[in-house]
C-alpha cells in the first residue's frame, strides 16, 4: 500500500501559513541593539513589546506577534552567526547551566553556523525537550505535581510569577500553544518536514532559554532559592525490550536503500530517515531514534487516512508501537525523550536497535511488489520473522501473565524452605492430625475436578490432582495463549486490573511466607522462641501445607479466566457484575491473607478459617456456572 506521491507537505494550509511565511511578511531590518545589552543580555522588556494581545480579551494574538517577531528573529540568527564558538560560550554557556543540558544548547549554536535544515530541526526538538524540563524543575520551586503537557506548564502562574506573564507570553508564541508556531508538536508529531521548519525560529528558542537563565539567576538571589534538578528516568529490565536482532552495517546499509525505494518514507521526510541511519552508525542513539520516531508516526497516520479500516498486517506494528511508546509500564520512550526525562548522552543502543528494526520492517512491508528482492534478503528475514511473531509485552494482559508465572515460581520454592522436623515440634492440641488441612487440600482437589474441562488435555487428574495440575507447566502453556490486546474494551480492563490485584497479592503472601519460615527456623535452632512462638510456629507449619495449593489454585483460577477475559465481558450486565463480585470476594480474601501472615500478625488459625470459607464460595459460584470459564462456553 503506497502514500500518495503527490504529498508535499503535511501541514494544513493554515499552519504552514504561520510557520513558513507570516513571520517573512515584515521585510523591516531589525537591530539586534535593541535587544541585546552590552553585556549580552537579553532586554525583555523590548521583546515582550513585539507580543500583540487581541482587544477583546488581552489574550495574545499569536498572528500579529508573529509577524511582529518575525524580523526579531532573523536578527537574532545573524547575530548569532557572527560570533565564534568560543565567543557564544565566554557570553552565553553559563546561562543555560539552569537547564541541565548545556552541552544541548552550545550543540544548537553549532548547528545554526551551517543551518542544514534536518540538524536545525533536530536541535529544535532537543532543545524543546530540555526547556521543558528545565522549566519544569523552576516550577517545583513553588508548586508540586509539574504539568505533564508544555502547554498547561507554560500557562501555569508558577512560572509567571518566576519568570514574569509578559515573559511568559513570548514562549507560547513560539512553543506550547495550538494557536502560535507550536514549533515542538509539529516536529515531534511528525508535521513538518525539514524544509519547513526556518533556522531563525530556532536560533530565537537558543537567545529566549539563555534570557530566562538571567531571569532566574536574578530571581534565585531574590529569594535564596536553589533550583533542584529532578534524575533523569532509566530504562530498566532491558532484556524486556529486545524484540528484534542486532543490527549489522549489513542491514543498515540495505535498510539505507530502502528508505530511497520504500512507498512508505514520504519524499519530503526521506533526510530525516537517512539522518537517523546516519546518528545509530555514529553511536549517537538518542538522535537516531528522535528523528525516526515522528517519522513512523507520519507513515503510520498517513497508512490511516488512506485505507477504510486497519489491514491485518499492520495489527503487530500496533502492538509494538504501543508497547514501546504508549503502555504506561512500558519504556514510553517517545513521551519520555519530547519530555526530557532521558539523558541523551547515555541513551541505549539497544532501545535505538529496536525502534530501527522496526521501522526496517515496515519499510518492507510497505514497499513496491518491485522490492521482492529485499525484502527476501536472507539478512532480513529474522527482522520480519521478529516483527510477525511479536507479542505485546507491556500491555496489562501480558503484564498479568508475567506476574502469575513469577508468583508461582515463589511458591514452588516452599518446599525448600528449611524448617524443623515434626517429629522435633512439640503437638499442639487440636492440630495433631492435620484433621483441618487436610479439608482444604480435600475441597481444593473437588475444584480441580470441575475446571478439567477448562484445561489442556494433557493435565488430567491422576491420584493426586494437586501436584499433577497445579503445576508451572500448566500455567506456561494456559499464559502462551494468544489473546488479543489490541483495543481491549473497558470491561476488559477492568477485569484485569483485579485479576492483576489478587496476584499480586498472592505472590506478597508467598513472600511473607518464604521470609518468616525462614527467620522461625533461625530462631527455632538457636532456641529463642518462647513457648508461644513455638506454638505459632507450629502453626505456620501446619498452614504452609495448605497454603501453597490454595495459592497455586487461586493463580489458575486467574489464568483460566484471562485465556477466556473477553467472552465473559460480552455477556449480559447482571452475568459480568456478579462475577465481578466474585472477583472482588477473591480479592478480599487474599487481601486478609497478606494481612493474617505478615510477620506482625501470625494469625494462622484464622487464616484457616478464612480459606475453608473462600473454597466454599468458589466451589458453590463454579456450581452456578458463574465463573468467567463456564459464562464463555
Amino acid at each position: 500500500m503506497a502514500l500518495p506521491d503527490s504529498i508535499t507537505t503535511c501541514l494544513s494550509q493554515p499552519v504552514h501559513y504561520v510557520i513558513c511565511k507570516l513571520g517573512f511578511e515584515k521585510k523591516d531590518t531589525y537591530d539586534i541593539n535593541n535587544i541585546l545589552s552590552g553585556n549580552g543580555e537579553v532586554c525583555w522588556q523590548t521583546v515582550t513589546e513585539h507580543v500583540c494581545c487581541l482587544e477583546s480579551d488581552q489574550s495574545v494574538d499569536y498572528i500579529k506577534s508573529i509577524r511582529s517577531l518575525g524580523p526579531v528573529c532573523e536578527s537574532v540568527h545573524l547575530y548569532f552567526k557572527s560570533l565564534t564558538k568560543e565567543q557564544f560560550v565566554i557570553q552565553y554557556a553559563s546561562w543555560f547551566h539552569w537547564t541541565n543540558c548545556t552541552e544541548v544548547f552550545l550543540e544548537v549554536f553549532d548547528v545554526l553556523q551551517y543551518t542544514q535544515a534536518t540538524e536545525v530541526a533536530l536541535g529544535l526538538m532537543k532543545l524543546t525537550s530540555c526547556l521543558e524540563r528545565a522549566l519544569g524543575d523552576v516550577y517545583l520551586l513553588k508548586g508540586n505535581d509539574c504539568p505533564f503537557l508544555l502547554r498547561d506548564l507554560l500557562a501555569s502562574e508558577q512560572l509567571a510569577d518566576v519568570f514574569g506573564q509578559a515573559v511568559m507570553n513570548v514562549l507560547r508564541v513560539f512553543i506550547g500553544s495550538p494557536h502560535g508556531l507550536n514549533l515542538r508538536n509539529v516536529l515531534w508529531h511528525g508535521f513538518a518536514s525539514p524544509q519547513e521548519i526556518p533556522a531563525k525560529y530556532c536560533a530565537m528558542l537558543l537567545f529566549l532559554t539563555a534570557g530566562l537563565g538571567q531571569l532566574l539567576q536574578t530571581y534565585l538571589l531574590q529569594t535564596k532559592g536553589v533550583l533542584i534538578h529532578r534524575p533523569y528516568v532509566t530504562f530498566i529490565s532491558l532484556e524486556e525490550l529486545d524484540a528484534f536482532p542486532d543490527l549489522n552495517d549489513e542491514i543498515l546499509s540495505i535498510a539505507e536503500e530502502l528508505v530511497k525505494l520504500s512507498s512508505f518514507v514520504l519524499k519530503t521526510m526521506l533526510p530525516f530517515w537517512i539522518s537517523a541511519l546516519t546518528a545509530f552508525r555514529q553511536s549517537r542513539y538518542a538522535d537516531s531514534v528522535i528523528l525516526l520516531l515522528p517519522q513512523l508516526e507520519v507513515g503510520l497516520r498517513l497508512l490511516f487516512t488512506t485505507t477504510n479500516k486497519c489491514p491485518n498486517r499492520l495489527l503487530t506494528a500496533e502492538d509494538f508501537l504501543w508497547d514501546f511508546l504508549n503502555h504506561q509500564e512500558g519504556p514510553r520512550i517517545r513521551d519520555r525523550l519530547s519530555h526530557g526525562e532521558i539523558n541523551l548522552e547515555t541513551f541505549p543502543r539497544k532501545v535505538a536497535n529496536q525502534i530501527i528494526g522496526f521501522a526496517i520492517t515496515i519499510l518492507c512491508r510497505f514497499s513496491d511488489e518491485d522490492m521482492h528482492s529485499f525484502k527476501e534478503h536472507m539478512v532480513l528475514k529474522p527482522l520480519m520473522n521478529c516483527a510477525s511473531c511479536y507479542r505485546s509485552r507491556f500491555h496489562p494482559i501480558s503484564r498479568l501473565k508475567k506476574q502469575v508465572l513469577e508468583c508461582m515460581k515463589s511458591i514452588h520454592l516452599w518446599p525448600e524452605l528449611p524448617r524443623v522436623p515434626e517429629e522435633q515440634v512439640e503437638k499442639i492440641k487440636g492440630l495433631e492430625g492435620n484433621d483441618e488441612a487436610n479439608t482444604v487440600i480435600l475441597m481444593i482437589s473437588e475444584i480441580i475436578s470441575q475446571l478439567q474441562h477448562y484445561m489442556p488435555q494433557n493435565f488430567c487428574s491422576s491420584d493426586d490432582p494437586i501436584d499433577s495440575v497445579l503445576t508451572e507447566r500448566l500455567l506456561v502453556e494456559l499464559c502462551d495463549t494468544r489473546i488479543c490486546t489490541l483495543y481491549s474494551p473497558r470491561p476488559v480492563l477492568e477485569v484485569v486490573v483485579l485479576l492483576r490485584k489478587i496476584s499480586a497479592q498472592c505472590h506478597q503472601v508467598s513472600q511473607q511466607v518464604t521470609a518468616g519460615a525462614g527467620l522461625r527456623y533461625t530462631q527455632w535452632v538457636n532456641k529463642a522462641l518462647r513457648s508461644r512462638q513455638r506454638h505459632n510456629y507450629r502453626r505456620m507449619l501446619n498452614s504452609i501445607k495448605f497454603l501453597s495449593p490454595v495459592l497455586r489454585l487461586i493463580l489458575l483460577l486467574i489464568t483460566l479466566e484471562l485465556v477466556n477475559v473477553h467472552s465473559v465481558c460480552k455477556k449480559n450486565p447482571f452475568d459480568y457484575q456478579q462475577y465481578l463480585k466474585f472477583l472482588k470476594s477473591v480479592l478480599q480474601y487474599t487481601e486478609n491473607l497478606v494481612t493474617y501472615t505478615s510477620p506482625e500478625k501470625n494469625k494462622w488459625d484464622e487464616t484457616m478459617e478464612l480459606t475453608k470459607k473462600t473454597l466454599i464460595k468458589i466451589k458453590k459460584i463454579s456450581d452456578r456456572k458463574l465463573m468467567l470459564m463456564n459464562l464463555a462456553t
